[in-house]
């Protein structure tokens, strides 16, 4: 296992030296173990805590249950699971045995899981009980899933013949040999949607995950063996699961996770109670606390740092919290393709607005639309070149030469370089959306939208509300004879909530005699943007 401490983060970039025969899990759980930290906490969750030496314990088990139930090397096992210590359990547990997990988002519809399950061909599917709902009308068409591992809820919710994920590890041996893995094998998967809406499997690999430790969790956040960390951003996200899971495990931390919804009370609550040093928040959940009235003093806090990543952070958004709290928020980007924060805010060197600069180890350049160059200040697409990069996205050649060129990783978003070299958001390359941090395409939102009866035609851009975080609003054309009104405009809303993930919907939707089109008939969305 490569070593190293908090030492070795007093240079930037620390090198890394990572060997050929390498399994991710069996270093971020036995480096704990060889530096003494098994009966020291590595996560508080909603049911209490667990320590290293027992999430080792129980990781092995995990891996000794899927192998004893069937599942080979490199078969994938899908993961759709809140926040509790089973996601690291089974993550881990499954990159052991070499069994490739794929963390879900939580959020998707039975439609998106449907395609996941088909399009990754997972062996098996391992799902909390309060997210089964979304599984029970696919599983009977999901042809290659041949087992189902169902974490919480009782015997009544599981379907015929699943497995219960305690009884599992319970009956499951001790002692697991870790898989022969190298460092370029693939280790795991993260699901990206792109601009068509149309998810993709963005396959990483076992040397990623302690890369993004080396490179970014140590000089840029300076995580510490005695702090306690807390991620707003689930663990199915890259941002998530670097702060609440590689960082766990890379710097020995102690976690704090929870399975619900990120709302500002449940936020407050763990800040007060649970006191963690390091919170991972995003830009929408930062302006959702300011404005609340419950928002905690600063003293009822141990906050020393925060960082931010999804979307650019407003600049008033980060100065009021600082101001508040008398702490820094890190701003900054990263990316499903890349995994984790390769652009950042410094502490100490914080100019909000900006997303700060490379971190060491990243090399960034901005080029315009045929791939040159764009002069000091200009405006062009951002992209970054590191040793984190996605391999490819399964079983879609297309998109991953599009992608993945040469060691460059197009963003997808637009940027400028200002006078002291910072890096400043300019907006996206496509027309897709981030919607607190998730991708949303404005195809999907309108493709909701026409299935109404009373809908002819809708686009859908991106606007942003008094926070200035981006949301969806929808442009309709009515079919003849139906009239406007607001009341009309909330049914749409609520149409597209029942069909598409909630995060979705259009806030605003605003009626129009007809679209903005080219003579091919093409939407122009760009004159539908400089309306708002």
């Amino acid at each position: 296992m490569p070593g190293f401490s908090s030492a070795d983060f007093s240079t930037s970039p620390p090198r890394i030296d990572m060997p050929r025969d390498y399994n991710a899990a069996h270093d971020l759980v036995g480096r704990n173990l060889a530096a003494g930290r098994a009966g020291k906490v590595a996560y508080i969750d909603d049911r209490g805590t667990t320590t290293f030496g027992e999430i080792a314990v129980r990781v092995d088990r995990f891996a000794n249950a899927l192998v004893g139930l069937g599942l080979r090397q490199e078969e994938r096992v899908l993961l759709c699971l809140l926040d509790t210590v089973d996601f690291p359990t089974a993550f881990l547990g499954s990159i052991k045995a070499g069994i490739v997990p794929i963390a879900a988002n939580t959020l998707l519809t039975p439609g998106d899981y449907a395609y996941m399950l088909a399009d990754s061909r997972a062996r098996a599917l391992v799902v909390s009980a309060a997210l089964l709902p979304s599984f029970l009308p696919i599983l009977a068409a999901a042809k290659h899933v041949r087992h189902v591992i169902v974490s919480g809820g009782d015997a009544a919710t599981r379907p015929a013949g699943a497995h219960d994920f305690d009884a599992l590890l319970a009956s499951a041996a001790d002692g697991f040999e870790a898989a022969q893995t190298t460092c370029d094998d693939v280790c795991f998967w993260l699901y990206s949607s792109g601009s068509t809406g149309a998810p993709k499997g963005t396959m990483h690999v076992h040397s990623s995950l302690m890369t993004t430790a080396y490179l970014h969790g140590g000089p840029i956040v300076g995580v510490r063996e005695d702090d306690v960390l807390y991620s707003a951003a689930k663990l199915f996200f890259a941002y998530g699961l670097g702060n609440a899971f590689t960082y766990t495990f890379a710097f020995g931390a102690t976690t704090i996770l929870m399975a619900e919804r990120p709302t500002p009370d449940a936020v407050f609550k763990r800040l007060k109670e649970c006191r963690p040093t390091i919170f991972y928040g995003v830009q929408t959940l930062f302006a959702m606390m300011l404005a609340s009235p419950a928002l905690p003093r600063r003293d009822e806090v141990a906050i020393r740092i925060c960082t931010s990543a999804g979307e650019a952070l407003p600049e008033h958004v980060g100065r009021r919290f600082t101001e508040h709290f008398g702490v820094e928020i890190l701003d900054g980007l990263g990316s499903t393709e890349m995994l984790h924060v390769y652009l950042s805010n410094r502490p100490g060197d914080v100019r909000y607005g900006t997303s700060g600069r490379p971190v060491p180890g990243y090399e960034l350049r901005i080029v315009d639309d045929e791939g040159r160059p764009v002069a000091p200040g200009e405006v062009g697409e951002l992209q970054v070149a590191g040793p984190t990069s996605a391999m490819a996205y399964w079983n879609n050649r297309e998109k991953s030469r599009a992608t993945f060129q040469g060691p460059w990783t197009r963003s997808g978003d637009k940027y400028r370089v200002d006078a002291e070299g910072r890096h400043v958001y300019e907006g996206r390359s496509d027309d897709m959306l981030k919607v607190g941090g998730i991708y949303v395409s404005p195809i999907e939102v309108e493709g909701a939208l026409v299935t109404h009866e009373a809908v002819l035609e809708a686009a859908v851009i991106g606007r942003e509300d008094a926070d200035r975080l981006v949301k969806p609003m929808a442009y309709v054309v009515l079919k003849p004879g139906r009239s406007r009104s607001e009341g009309l405009a909330e049914e749409l809303r609520q149409h597209v909530k029942s069909r598409l993930a909630p995060y979705k919907f259009p806030r605003w939707i605003e009626f129009l005699d007809e679209l903005p089109k080219t003579a091919t008939g093409k939407i122009q969305r760009f004159k539908l943007r400089a309306r708002t």
